[in-house]
């Protein structure tokens, strides 16, 4: 058996499971400690499966703290970022096009030493070890702790990294240290901003995810825990506060594997909707499909793997602007519903307001909303069926209908039939489907390097790269023996020769119930 928790910026989601079976779930407000809101839903989905605690093999957590806190600016560490890349990166300085708060935030404290490899691995420039140091030894200086290290072309060869790593740590021990090489894709400019970002969330990981351990040893549960990343898998706690920046989106993520398993689909489109907003992803081969263009995450270009998708100003808590024909959102009254909505007694008209009234759900007083005007029900929700049927078009790879699966809370506003869908299933656990795709979640790994086929061979580099990428989920928690090659991609680079291509391969395992050695590479 295993839990599956996440913890949202309103509401902590909790599931028990056995397999694929759900034995309990339950819903608590999250608390501003974290640990409270966890206890509360862990407590009740054991007491109602009546469950002795030493049954649960291990706990999955999902969590968008570290997503809120770098949209929010705060709790942010200041950055030391050192750039391998002399004299050929010059031109575009680390941190460059970031906002200014948020730049201002982490400090402009940036170097960029001599050092890195071409796209083939040939020696750019010998690793200027002095400089690495001086730079070090300043940021110590000035009281810098969580430092960023990128070279070019990391993901195809890190020793240049790990070498500057271990300057640093003899300069200032103790420092928390990101690598871009951990975060895999090519792209220097893009890796080198997830790593800064990445790096001023580690402090702060510390205290969220030992959070996470705190509430679960309060209730006595001694299984290893797991933190859910953004590709719909998940790392070792351990990796997870090294790496707390590959939790982003991963809310949605689980949302979308979630619903997989609880409409018993691997291809459909998901619409979740919770309070505020509706996200719609695909889910393709019972995985999120991702997105293929760099992400945009606080105003801050990276590489992060996200889920392709598209975001609605509309949710159960939107306000109903009666003097705009009825439009719907993008205001919300959030976790206020509760006490603003006209159905529980408030003077708010809200979304969830006109499901009562048009007769898609039976909540709350329904006495409260039979005042209002026939049209302006239909009209409202008219415009959210509207809004999210052409982001169901907009999200689909043809026009042909796709099954539409409906999970989060708020999806009672939305009715049966919609255009575009071949079929609308709202299965049974819908509002907790993100603490479902929690729990089923397994590690996985991704490679991404390029590869001169005319010196090594395709079938050489495809064996190498799948090879590699199986070490990657082994390291962030797979079992060997379940692992599976998910996804290949080639891309011929026609601008270099040597028929050279770049090779993205990622794999996927079950999760063993002992935490896994968290080296290198594992998550990227």
């Amino acid at each position: 058996m295993r839990i599956g928790v996440d913890v949202g910026g309103t509401n902590t989601d909790a599931v028990l499971m056995e397999g694929s079976r759900v034995l309990a779930a339950a819903k608590s407000a999250t608390t501003a400690d974290v640990v409270g809101g966890i206890v509360a839903s862990v407590t009740s989905v054991l007491a109602d499966a009546k469950v002795e605690k030493t049954d649960v093999q291990s706990v999955m957590i999902g969590t968008t703290h570290f997503t809120n806190a770098l949209i929010e600016r705060r709790r942010l560490s200041r950055v030391g970022v050192i750039r391998i890349g002399y004299p050929a990166t010059t031109s575009i300085p680390p941190l460059f096009g970031w906002p200014k708060a948020l730049r201002e935030q982490l400090g402009d404290h940036a170097v960029i030493v001599g050092g890195g490899y071409e796209y083939d691995g040939r020696l750019i420039a010998p690793l200027d070890e002095m400089a690495i140091a001086n730079a070090a030894r300043d940021f110590r200086s000035k009281a810098i702790s969580s430092i960023a290290i990128s070279s070019v072309f990391a993901p195809l060869n890190r020793n240049m990294e790990d070498r500057a790593q271990e300057i640093v740590l003899n300069e200032v021990p103790g420092a928390d240290v990101s690598l871009s090489a951990d975060f895999g894709r090519l792209g220097l400019l893009e890796r080198e901003n997830a790593t800064a970002i990445n790096a001023s969330l580690v402090a702060l990981a510390k205290h969220v995810i030992g959070a996470f351990g705190e509430a679960l040893r309060s209730l006595q549960i001694l299984a290893p825990f797991f933190i859910s990343q953004n590709d719909g898998t998940l790392m070792t706690a351990d990796y997870a506060v090294r790496h707390p920046a590959l939790t982003f989106a991963s809310g949605l993520t689980n949302s979308i594997r979630g619903a997989a398993l609880l409409a018993n689909l691997t291809n459909a489109v998901v619409v979740d909707v919770g309070g505020t907003t509706s996200d719609i992803g695909a889910l393709q081969n019972g995985f999120p499909r991702e997105s293929a263009m760099t992400t945009d995450i606080g105003g801050v270009r990276t590489n992060f793997r996200m889920p392709d998708l598209i975001s609605l100003g509309i949710g159960g808590g939107s306000i109903v602007d009666v003097n705009a024909g009825a439009t719907v959102g993008p205001r919300s009254v959030g976790f206020e519903i509760s006490s603003r909505a006209l159905v529980f007694g408030g003077d708010t008209l809200t979304a969830t307001d006109l499901a009562v009234a048009g007769g898609l759900i039976d909540l709350g007083d329904r006495e409260r909303v039979q005042h209002l005007d026939r049209k302006l029900v239909e009209a409202g929700l008219a415009n959210i069926k509207s809004r999210v049927e052409t982001a169901i078009d907009s999200i689909k790879l043809s026009a042909d209908p796709v099954p539409v699966v409906l999970v989060g809370g708020g999806s009672i506003l939305l009715p049966d039939h919609m255009a575009g869908a071949s079929s609308v299933v709202r299965p049974r656990n819908y509002e907790v489907a993100n603490a479902v795709g929690a729990a089923i979640a397994q590690a996985g790994g991704e490679v991404d390097r390029c590869y001169a086929y005319d010196d090594i061979g395709r079938e050489a580099a495809l064996d190498e790269a799948r090879s590699l990428a199986i070490e990657s989920a082994v390291a962030a928690g797979a079992r060997r023996d379940t692992i599976t090659i998910t996804d290949i991609e080639e891309v011929a680079l026609a601008y270099v020769p040597g028929r050279t291509t770049r090779l993205r391969v990622r794999a996927v395992g079950d999760m063993t119930f002992s935490p896994a050695p968290t080296g290198s590479g594992a998550g990227s």
